[in-house]
């Protein structure tokens, strides 16, 4: 079976999720070899991806996949030359660009089934474009043959929205932070983690993350026997757009991209996880987590309830009221034995669900790729279908 992923802009978190998809398809030896390519820009971070993904490079888009130097028709045309060459038995779309409708229609009259991941069927709260997220959806809908979300909430959704059972799968988000190089070290750092007793905010700070939140709960805690901060705070962003003046004293800002030393160092450390955010969709942090054995606090906002067991392997909270963070950031990072004992339970969930994720994937795309029609009866069919149009 030959796999074409397409991911036409450099934006980094999608290339983080689509190299763990890759990598792991083209380790896949039965019931078949899968042939893995990747079609993409040649501004991506090509260390995510394993030796055996094969990437072609016919863009050199360095910006989003709705901005206006996406909108480059030579590009588009670069591209789909390079997907005809490979006559892939499917192609997945991992994250969206403007061009992915018209190379999806493309495809469809050669033949050849499609899956497209949804990564939000609404845009977070501040998305400056975020009538354009709920248009590219529709669009999407209608022009795939499959639809990947990282949610059952989401899945349940687009079937309350018409769409067909069979055309929808569901799997929860375990991609992780690494690039294919440093996964050992990865593993060898989960199986020797610390729990110090301060808790990391990982990931860009943007608005729809509570930061905001997050920081008056730090202001109004007090861990007894520690001068260490109770958080740290890493990412990429402004985190003076969230909290006026100085800093909480319990605060410790790395405000940059962290690299991956960095941040393998950061999670072997720290006491647990923290996603406060107001308007998730889903969050990789939470795989992160679980991978280095360390517990999270999420909120009930989209799928992240769906990846934490209450109580087991961490807790769930409601968005915004900073005193209810406060009070269980102070009860879990209190007690280091009980993170131990829901940092193994998470990674004891995070071992089932991958397991159980690869075996759905693998099935999805089998499944795809034997349906798939000939080019010759795709273009008959065509002809059929313009012909019932044309005398209704």
């Amino acid at each position: 079976m030959r796999l074409c992923y397409v991911l036409l802009s450099p934006t980094f978190g999608m290339h983080q999720y689509t190299a763990d998809l890759a990598n792991r398809m083209a380790q896949v030896r039965s019931p078949d070899p899968v042939d893995v390519h990747l079609v993409t820009t040649s501004m991506a971070p090509r260390d995510r991806y394993s030796p055996k993904v094969q990437i072609h490079t016919p863009v050199n888009t360095a910006s989003t996949g709705f901005s206006r130097k996406a909108l480059r028709l030579a590009q588009r045309s670069r591209a789909w030359g390079v997907i005809e060459d490979l006559d892939p038995d499917i192609v997945h779309f991992s994250g969206p660009h403007i061009w992915n409708a018209s190379l999806i229609r493309a495809l469809s009259a050669r033949g050849i089934p499609v899956v497209h991941t949804l990564h939000d069927l609404d845009p977070h709260l501040g998305t400056p474009y975020g009538f354009l997220i709920r248009f590219w959806n529709r669009t999407i809908l209608r022009a795939a043959d499959h639809i990947l979300v990282h949610g059952q909430t989401y899945r349940d959704r687009l079937l309350r929205m018409g769409v067909a059972p069979e055309r929808v799968t569901w799997t929860p988000l375990l991609s992780l932070f690494v690039g294919s190089t440093r996964l050992s070290l990865a593993s060898d750092l989960a199986a020797s983690v610390e729990y110090e007793p301060w808790a990391l905010f990982f990931g860009r700070l943007e608005r729809y993350k509570g930061l905001g939140s997050l920081l008056t709960a730090c202001d109004m805690m007090h861990i007894e026997g520690t001068e260490m901060p109770c958080l740290v705070v890493a990412g990429r962003g402004d985190a003076s757009a969230f909290w006026a003046g100085a800093l909480p004293r319990q605060v410790e800002l790395r405000e940059r991209l962290i690299e991956d030393e960095e941040a393998l160092e950061l999670f072997r450390r720290c006491g647990l996880v923290v996603l406060p955010y107001v308007d998730a969709t889903q969050s990789a942090q939470i795989a992160a987590a679980y991978f280095f054995r360390k517990p999270v606090i999420v909120t009930y906002s989209g799928a992240l309830p769906e990846y934490v067991i209450e109580g087991v392997t961490g807790r769930v909270i409601e968005p915004d009221p900073p005193a209810a963070l406060a009070r269980c950031l102070e009860d879990m990072l209190g007690d280091r034995d009980r993170l131990a004992r829901m940092g193994q339970a998470g990674r004891s969930w995070y071992d089932e669900h991958r397991a159980l994720e690869e075996r759905e994937l693998i099935a999805m795309y089998v499944r795809l790729a034997r349906g798939r029609v000939p080019a010759a009866a795709a273009a008959a069919l065509s002809e059929q279908t313009a012909g019932v149009s044309s005398t209704d």
